[in-house]
């Protein structure tokens, strides 16, 4: 497995004293969807610190998209929520539509899977820089456009990209035409949803280099949803894991990935392909995830838990800091005894 990066801003799941502004914070969140048993998203306690990149990790069908929509204000129809999500201190949940467009466009932005289908194919790239800095942002075309192109050299493309169409370019350059898109308005936090999943590994590469050297320079939080573990490892300051609609471990990324402390955060580890033992076989997590017309009834792994006990089957544990370890919490009954021996994992 890639070896984590270096933890640069230490921020914990709240926020702490002398730490970096709180560019995302999630308290308490709760989304529910119409003839669903249960909520998507149950209670998501969540924080992204200026400059820090933060890692949403699980399997498909956690909440970890939902989750970073939910930023942006993008819910489902006849979706009701609890709870809050701040951007720079403001609720998301509470903003008007005006302002919603304005958040947009300006203090967060998305990074879409896969840039042929979130951009309009009959429109000239340049149109879809523009657009919104121009409707929302109060620039002129002419500002707009400069802006554009500094953007657009900022991920290493040249100004004509902006008279070619979607269909004219590659799908690495197109990925890197969403990244300046992004960082248009100069955005608070930037959120990534699997940005790498429909690229090459040549062109994965590249874009999580380019996302790593645009944050250093432009200072942007980052929120980067994956499934990848080895490139949550190598990208992220910190790490949060996501289970049926539940942050069920965060920490920085080196100890979560040296000692998970939540069993499900060991299965994964557990089923991740390592270079020292090629064609190996893997270990798989049994059982499935629970559907959202399941009810749930006290920790949602524990049918798939190797560790649970009866305790398990009927109290749900909250995510609580881990002994001796302030900067990571777990929502497990047996967080002392996960992750042993798991320093090479």
């Amino acid at each position: 497995m890639t070896s984590p990066r270096t933890t640069t801003s230490g921020t914990a799941a709240g926020a702490t004293a002398g730490a970096d502004p709180i560019a995302l914070d999630v308290r308490a969140y709760r989304l529910r969807l119409p003839g669903t048993a249960r909520p998507v998203l149950a209670g998501v306690d969540l924080t992204v610190a200026a400059g820090e990149t933060v890692a949403l990790v699980g399997e498909s069908g956690s909440g970890k998209s939902l989750t970073s929509r939910s930023v942006l204000g993008l819910l489902p129809e006849g979706a009701t929520t609890e709870g809050a999500v701040r951007v720079n201190g403001e609720d998301v949940l509470t903003m008007t539509p005006d302002r919603l467009r304005s958040l947009r466009t300006g203090t967060a932005a998305m990074i879409f899977q896969d840039p042929r289908a979130a951009i309009n194919p009959m429109r000239r790239l340049g149109d879809f820089l523009t657009e919104g800095v121009r409707l929302n942002g109060g620039l002129t075309a002419a500002a707009a456009t400069g802006r554009a192109v500094e953007m657009l050299e900022a991920v290493g493309l040249p100004a004509t990209v902006m008279d070619r169409h979607p269909r004219q370019v590659s799908g690495g350059m197109l990925q890197r035409v969403m990244i300046a898109a992004a960082l248009m308005g100069d955005p608070a936090i930037v959120l990534a949803d699997e940005p790498t999943t429909a690229l090459d590994v040549t062109s994965q590469a590249e874009v999580v280099a380019l996302l790593g050297e645009l944050q250093e320079r432009f200072g942007t939080a980052l929120l980067f949803v994956t499934h990848d573990l080895g490139l949550a490892a190598a990208i992220s300051d910190r790490v949060a894991v996501m289970y049926a609609g539940r942050i069920v471990e965060t920490g920085p990324a080196e100890a979560l990935f040296q000692r998970p402390r939540h069993p499900y955060t060991a299965a994964l580890l557990a089923s991740t392909p390592r270079l020292e033992t090629p064609g190996g076989r893997l270990a798989a997590i049994e059982g499935r995830p629970p559907g959202l017309r399941d009810e749930l009834t006290g920790c949602p792994f524990a049918p798939r838990c190797p560790l649970a006990t009866f305790l398990c089957t009927q109290q749900e544990p909250a995510l609580l800091p881990v002994e001796a370890e302030p900067a990571r919490r777990a929502a497990c009954h047996h967080s002392d005894r996960t992750g042993e021996g798991s320093a090479d994992a």
